[in-house]
């Protein structure tokens, strides 16, 4: 199974109901940080690739038909040359509003070291390590020293962002806020608009819900 749709978007500019919305359009199952729980068989799969490994993404994906959030929004360079004919969303969302989400979520002050005490610690640990290797000053993970200097996080939020343009051809990028709902991600996707209210899923007061599943990962 190819996937069809890559996000690109970085965590907290609404990839959950990205997610929600695709699966909803038919291109689910979506992949998303908490889908990794279900499957601690191919934690070693990313593992591997963030040590420098050759990636099995048929494997790592097997059963998913569209991906967003981390670790793939880290990695939509080579899932985009490795599945040419999907499509790559790049979720945005307000600079500051999103700093102000990272702080008190995915950023929050003991969060990664709650994170690193669980099983799923050293994939977040090679993920972090890819980062700095590859994307160096390119993502918000690549200092977890600069995860509370707002400045710090805003530039790397929007140099994520412009290497996303410079990376992937126009007439396969949209460039999607969660805000515009159905109509502009059904018609860069070629769906009809489905008779039902935009999903909006995750939103912030929703995170103290996720935090443990998360760290029990």
């Amino acid at each position: 199974m190819a996937l069809k749709v890559i996000g690109a978007g970085l965590g907290r500019t609404g990839t959950m109901s990205l997610k929600v919305a695709l699966e909803q359009l038919g291109f689910g199952p979506c992949h998303h940080m908490t889908e990794l729980p279900n499957h601690p068989e191919r934690w070693p799969l990313w593992e591997a690739f963030f040590e420098g490994k050759p990636a099995n993404w048929d494997e790592i994906f097997e059963g998913y038909n569209s991906t967003v959030d981390a670790p793939s929004c880290f990695v939509y360079r080579e899932l985009a040359e490795f599945y040419p004919d999907a499509r790559v969303i790049l979720t945005l969302r307000d600079p500051d509003r999103w700093f102000e989400s990272t702080q008190r979520t995915i950023a929050a002050p003991g969060y990664r070291e709650q994170l690193a005490k669980t099983p799923i610690g050293k994939l977040t640990a090679g993920m972090t390590s890819y980062q700095v290797r590859k994307r160096a000053g390119t993502t918000s993970g690549t200092d977890a020293r600069k995860l509370q200097e707002r400045e710090a996080m805003i530039a790397s939020y929007h140099a994520h962002n412009d290497e996303v343009r410079r990376v992937i051809a126009p007439e396969r990028l949209l460039e999607y806020e969660v805000k515009q709902g159905w109509e502009p991600l059904c018609k860069f996707l070629g769906v009809p608009v489905p008779d039902t209210d935009f999903p909006h899923a995750n939103e912030q007061g929703k995170w103290k819900s996720i935090l443990p599943m998360v760290s029990k990962m």
